[in-house]
Formats: structure tokens, C-alpha cells, sequence
């Protein structure tokens, strides 16, 4: 009985970080560039009950899965094209994402809708004549004002084997150091365009009620355990 105990407990205890995760993934559906967390899970044999499978507390991991391409028409609005991301200064070094909605500060500098500064190829911040009118953006991420070029927004790619973090909205730090893209006909820009959260909304919300329903389960199984278990103790407590 006790081990019954124990592999609910793990049941729940999996079940609560998915719940976790999926609020998570749910709650930055409509984040641009967002990435979605998914869970791995693995079945553990406990070496003093053979017999008995437990579920690991899971480990997460963000998906890179492009999102949806939306078109905005707003010239400080740009889609990365490919597997590459755009960078950003912040308090925390440099971040990577595929959220390219830009706005200038007013001396030019271009920044990301949290404020940080857009990163150039060589980790440089990007800066524009803030009375030259919209920039012009090429496909390569050139920016152009006025038919000069002022500089290129830096597209970088990350190791498929790095493990990602989250950095504020829907940035991401990686743990191997990202490298520039130089010369990748398949990397790009799209101006006056943003790309969605890879969240896939419906999924993702029958994932969440089915896990919240699993989580209830288990919840009341623990209880009719540890009820039957309290009986027996004071029944045998009694007859002795």
C-alpha cells in the first residue's frame, strides 16, 4: 500500500510541472516569437520494490519550431527567415530571439519592444537617423535610409544541441555561444512582418484540461490510500 503511495506521489508530482508548463505555453500563445516548453518523462523501477514504476519529475526543454508569419505593414517590424535569430543587448549579456518588433529610441537606436538595443553581426547596437524617415530593410537584414546603407541586423544561428533558457518575453539564452550567419541564402529578414508563438493553441488547451483531470485523478486516489491506510493502522492498532 505504501508503495502505491509513492508512485501516486510521483505521479502527481510530474503531472503538477506539466500543468506548470502547459499554463506557461497557454498564457504566451499570442507572444511573438515565443517558444514553446515541452516535458520528457522517463519510468524509473525502484530497486526496493521491483515491481514498482515511478515517473521521473520530468525535464523541459523549449521547442525551436518556427512560428506563424504575420504580416503588419510596420517598416520596424521584421520576420526572421530560416533558423537563425536576432540579438539583443541586456543586463544579462547577449540574448537571442524571433521577436523582431523594433522601435527607435530618440537619438536612433533601434530596441526591442522590451528596450534592449537590436544587435548588429558583430554584437554591435544598431542606430538610424531618427529624422531620415523609415528604414528600408533588405532581405539579408541590410537596413537602408534614404538609399544608405546604416548597417545589418545580426542573424545568428545556435547549436541544435545547446540547452536554451528563458530570458524575459520571449528571448532566450543558450548554453553554447551563438555564431553570426554570414552569406546563408536560406537566412533572412521579412520586413513589416512578425512571427508568431510556435504554441499550438489547441493542443495545448486539451493537453491542459486532460492533465488537469489526470492531476484530480491521482489527487483522489492518494486520498481513498492514505484513508484505507489510516483504517488499517487503527484497526490493527486496535485489535492488539
Amino acid at each position: 500500500m505504501e508503495n502505491s503511495i509513492y508512485v501516486g506521489l510521483s505521479s502527481q508530482i510530474s503531472l503538477e510541472r506539466r500543468l506548470d508548463v502547459l499554463a506557461h505555453n497557454v498564457a504566451n500563445m499570442s507572444t511573438p516569437g515565443f517558444r514553446a516548453t515541452g516535458m520528457k518523462f522517463d519510468a524509473m523501477v525502484s530497486k526496493a520494490a521491483e515491481n514498482s514504476s515511478f515517473v521521473s519529475a520530468g525535464e523541459s526543454f523549449i521547442k525551436t519550431e518556427a512560428g506563424p508569419i504575420n504580416q503588419t505593414g510596420n517598416p520596424l517590424d521584421v520576420a526572421a527567415k530560416g533558423n537563425v535569430w536576432f540579438s539583443l543587448q541586456t543586463p544579462a549579456g547577449q540574448v537571442f530571439t524571433r521577436d523582431g518588433r523594433m522601435k527607435m529610441s530618440t537619438t536612433g537606436e533601434l530596441l526591442s519592444v522590451k528596450g534592449y538595443p537590436i544587435l548588429d553581426a558583430g554584437g554591435q547596437p544598431l542606430t538610424i537617423d531618427p529624422n531620415g524617415g523609415p528604414p528600408e530593410i533588405a532581405s539579408d537584414g541590410a537596413v537602408y535610409q534614404n538609399g544608405r546603407q546604416l548597417g545589418a541586423i545580426g542573424l545568428f544561428t545556435i547549436d541544435p544541441g545547446a540547452k536554451l533558457s528563458y530570458f524575459d518575453n520571449s528571448a532566450i539564452i543558450p548554453s553554447v555561444a551563438a555564431q553570426p550567419v554570414i552569406d546563408d541564402p536560406d537566412a533572412g529578414v521579412i520586413q513589416g512582418a512578425i512571427e508568431g508563438s510556435n504554441v499550438d493553441a489547441i493542443s495545448e488547451m486539451t493537453r491542459l484540461m486532460n492533465v488537469t483531470r489526470a492531476f484530480e485523478r491521482v489527487n483522489a486516489l492518494l486520498s481513498g490510500s492514505e484513508s484505507t491506510f489510516t483504517s488499517a493502522i487503527k484497526t490493527l492498532g486496535s485489535s492488539s
